[in-house]
């Protein structure tokens, strides 16, 4: 038999399907598919590019069902929110349709004297798109929307537990954009290293830190954008609002906390540290796993939650309910947990969980609380809870990430660019911004007399 992966339901833990795993000549032949399209789709003008990456959020969304289930069974999230990140997705589809047509670069002029000068944004050609299995098509929207539309071919490499959504959006690019616009290769780790050293101008990877550092290596010079993690912090003052604390746990045990993004870090000052404690317990008590999200993704990832909790030396400890079928006991479930009484250097803190966990450290006033919020090498999104906007607001720009939010958390627009720092990664997704990511500028500079 072929190489194969079998493909789980992190609800059950049980065998779902069977799924082809892509080798060398497998990775040869996108790549020489997406290379072939890239010089028409490149020079199609950017009103009919536009129409076709519409025609495809439109094809995805009078499909939003079949997505939505295949989102599921690759990641035992609840269907409601299956069915709003497929949606999202095509909204981020449907903002990149848009903004493409918009001109974002120096204006033409007479920048010399008796030269007249222009900016060409011109496509960087092939992209390998390298997503993850948290939010499959999501993460792959956030990559294809900009990249698409500014002119490259994609080739889509899935994570190795969630290829379901990335086929079926392959199939509808085929319909839409041409075939060899977007190639979807399923396959292992080993698939997307054979991908990163193949003839693509250019990798786009969302994952770890250690995945990252690995791409980084194989790409060499080539255009590199990383996601690569979160551990977030969250600062909570004394004059926090009431509805803070529902919010933090929310937001954190969404997709069951498995968002490079989401809450993982709170931190307090001393006066409010125990109020925090007990009210982030009670929140999350609140929420138990399987009523309110869902399973870990796969026996790695709930492993390695697992140890990282086991080898936390926190003095308190708050677990949530579980509250599973009985044909679920042998998924990937884990309770939503506090942590608190815990040393800066806790593997539990310094480490990102990527799970339904919040860490509690109390500070000794507003400066420490800046030190804790920035003392790990992850730099992606923080948030501030306060009544004081002032303070907040001051506070906000203090903290060292991408992307701050206040009195809210995990909140996100395609409008609104998103990106790490440190070890979080390079690269602007999302916004406008994100389109220089997929493009490289030529100037032209013309003799006038």
């Amino acid at each position: 038999m072929p190489p194969h992966t079998e493909l789980t339901d992190p609800r059950t833990g049980l065998v779902r399907s069977v799924q082809p795993v892509s080798e060398e000549n497998d990775v040869l032949h996108a790549v020489r598919r997406a290379r072939e399209a890239a010089p028409r789709w490149a020079a199609l003008p950017v009103s009919q590019r536009s129409r076709r990456l519409f025609a495809l959020a439109q094809l995805v969304e009078d499909s939003l069902d079949a997505y939505a289930l295949a989102e599921q069974a690759g990641t035992g999230k609840p269907l409601e929110q299956a069915h709003g990140e497929i949606a999202a997705a095509v909204d981020v589809l449907r903002f990149y349709a848009g903004a493409v047509r918009a001109d974002t670069g120096p204006s033409a002029g007479q920048y010399l004297p008796g030269r007249e000068s222009w900016v060409r944004w011109e496509p960087l050609g092939v992209l390998a798109a390298i997503v993850p299995w948290n939010y499959p098509l999501l993460m792959a929207a956030w990559r294809l929307g900009p990249a698409l539309a500014a002119g490259n071919t994609v080739v889509l490499k899935p994570a190795e537990t969630t290829p379901d959504t990335a086929l079926l959006i392959a199939s509808h690019a085929e319909q839409a954009l041409g075939p060899g616009v977007l190639v979807t290769l399923p396959g292992d780790r080993h698939t997307g290293r054979l991908l990163v050293e193949s003839a693509v101008d250019a990798v786009a990877f969302t994952g770890s830190n250690a995945g990252g550092t690995d791409v980084a290596q194989r790409a060499g010079i080539r255009r590199l954008s990383l996601e690569l993690g979160g551990n977030c912090p969250v600062v909570v003052l004394p004059d926090a609002p009431d509805y803070s604390y529902d919010e933090i746990v929310a937001a954190c045990v969404y997709n069951a906390g498995q968002s490079c993004a989401a809450p993982a870090r709170v931190i307090t000052l001393q006066e409010n540290h125990d109020e925090v404690v007990e009210r982030l317990a009670e929140a999350m008590a609140r929420r138990p796993a399987g009523t309110h999200f869902g399973p870990l993704n796969n026996p790695d990832q709930a492993a390695r939650f697992d140890r990282l909790v086991e080898a936390s030396a926190a003095k308190v400890r708050h677990v949530a309910p579980l509250e599973v079928t009985a044909a679920e006991q042998g998924g990937y479930w884990r309770p939503g947990q506090i942590l608190a009484g815990v040393a800066e250097d806790d593997p539990a803190v310094v480490q990102e969980v990527f799970g339904p966990l919040l860490t509690v450290q109390a500070a000794v006033g507003v400066d420490d609380a800046v030190r804790l919020a920035n003392g790990v090498d992850h730099a992606l999104s923080a948030s501030v809870w306060s009544t004081a906007g002032g303070p907040a607001l001051a506070l906000a720009q203090r903290l060292d990430c991408g992307e701050v939010w206040v009195n809210c958390h995990l909140e996100q627009t395609p409008e609104l660019p998103h990106g790490g720092r440190g070890s979080s990664g390079q690269g602007t997704d999302l916004s406008v911004l994100a389109l220089a990511e997929y493009q490289r500028p030529k100037t032209v500079t013309v003799r006038l007399d």
